[in-house]
């Protein structure tokens, strides 16, 4: 085919090992080696095609172009996604599944998530308050849990709330480990979904009666395309699947509470700006800071982009960091600065923390409202309902761990209610 132009490639028979020490910089450091937005690798002994910028993401999530079934490793439907969740799905069965999700999004239901929030927060400050010291990351993922939780229906007992914060967290923290850590994750996995399989039984049986607003019953009594109720199993994957994402905006948080210690030009801004400021800081933190460093699918059919040659089945990342501080889309990407978004066109492919596309007809994740409706909620807690002091601690965060954290997880202490 003479249209077709040979694909920047990376020499070698795999480059799986690579991928886990460069971490979120695997794709940008080879997009600015090649000196391209897209090249070919191999990964776990296969042919992968990596690529990244605005345009590869408008083409990432063509639903012609690309499919989502068989994409995700093993590793990440048995840690982060469980198996035959709405992320495995295309096509008319992706539609309807996410629509499940998309009734819990209103903006009422959205409110009720943010006042469960602000009250987990305030009980758990006077906790802090007689605390030495408060390691902020875990703190804040077990006001998530508890949140998460009661929002979705699941209902959880005291006494195991640290030891189900933790399964959650896990299900985030393991994807990319190696060993022990690894199986920790899918040990969690496990379960966690035994446990709410058994609250789905339970609905169904009239044993247990959660209010019909929350994910727990809505999940357990939806229909399939075909009109058949989801197994129990299914329906603890998607429970799951809204309340982990939850719990992992403590990674987020944890980023918040560095920007406003690390910028205190920014705490000023925001204690005397309005919630549009606030919003601005929300997302350049999104934007900023390491989350989710790509996203895998495959090419669904054969088709040439740009004179490259797409073959069925080939698997495809996007990367979602390196987009993100792409400098062809930002100006200055590696600078922090909210005013970047007072002009932002909110473009669905250009600021992808948590990918892009549509989010009623496409993949990208209908948690994102919720995302920035909570960190909205943090950052008023933080500059507005509390103080407190950071002592000396290491505060850097590493590019190669996925996810990425503050190595000190951010400690404080001194805390008091305003």
């Amino acid at each position: 085919m003479s249209n077709v132009n040979p694909m920047p490639k990376e020499e070698g028979l795999d480059h799986t090992l690579s991928l886990a020490r460069e971490g979120y910089l695997y794709i940008p450091n080879r997009r600015h080696s090649f000196n391209s937005n897209i090249f070919e690798t191999r990964l776990l002994g296969k042919k992968a095609i990596c690529m990244g910028g605005k345009e590869a993401a408008e083409l990432f999530y063509d639903e012609e172009k690309f499919m989502r079934q068989g994409a995700a490793p093993n590793r990440v439907l048995q840690t982060l996604f469980g198996a035959k969740g709405v992320q495995t799905l295309d096509g008319a069965d992706h539609k309807h599944r996410k629509e499940m999700f998309m009734a819990l999004m209103s903006q009422e239901g959205i409110k009720d998530l943010i006042n469960l929030t602000r009250n987990e927060w305030e009980s758990a400050i006077a906790k802090w308050e007689d605390m030495d010291e408060v390691v902020l990351y875990e703190e804040v993922q077990e006001i998530l849990c508890r949140a998460a939780c009661g929002w979705a229906g699941v209902p959880i007992q005291e006494d195991e709330i640290q030891a189900r914060t933790k399964e959650f967290g896990s299900l985030f923290e393991s994807v990319a480990a190696i060993g022990p850590n690894h199986w920790l994750g899918r040990a969690a996995r496990n379960n966690i979904e035994r446990w709410i399989s058994g609250l789905v039984e339970e609905v169904r049986n009239n044993k247990l009666n959660p209010p019909e607003n929350t994910a727990l019953h809505q999940f357990s009594w939806h229909r399939d395309a075909t009109g058949n109720l989801l197994d129990a199993e299914v329906v603890a994957v998607e429970v799951v699947n809204i309340i982990r994402p939850i719990v992992a905006i403590a990674i987020f948080i944890n980023f918040t509470a560095l920007a406003i210690h690390q910028y205190p030009e920014e705490k000023v801004k925001l204690q005397s700006s309005d919630q549009k400021y606030t919003e601005m800081f929300v997302q350049e933190i999104r934007r900023f800071y390491p989350f989710f460093p790509l996203v895998a699918a495959r090419v669904k059919k054969d088709f040439i982009w740009n004179g490259y040659k797409f073959d069925v089945g080939t698997l495809t990342l996007l990367d979602l960091y390196g987009t993100n501080h792409d400098p062809t889309i930002w100006d200055n990407p590696d600078l922090f600065n909210p005013e970047r978004f007072s002009e932002w066109d909110g473009g669905r492919y250009s600021f992808i923390p948590q990918g892009g596309g549509e989010y009623h007809s496409g993949h990208r994740c209908p948690g994102e409202w919720i995302t920035v409706e909570v960190m909205k909620a943090v950052v008023d807690q933080l500059i507005n309902q509390m103080e407190f002091e950071v002592p000396e601690q290491d505060l850097s965060f590493s590019l190669v761990n996925m996810p990425s954290i503050p190595a000190s997880k951010f400690v404080i202490n001194h805390v008091k209610k305003k």
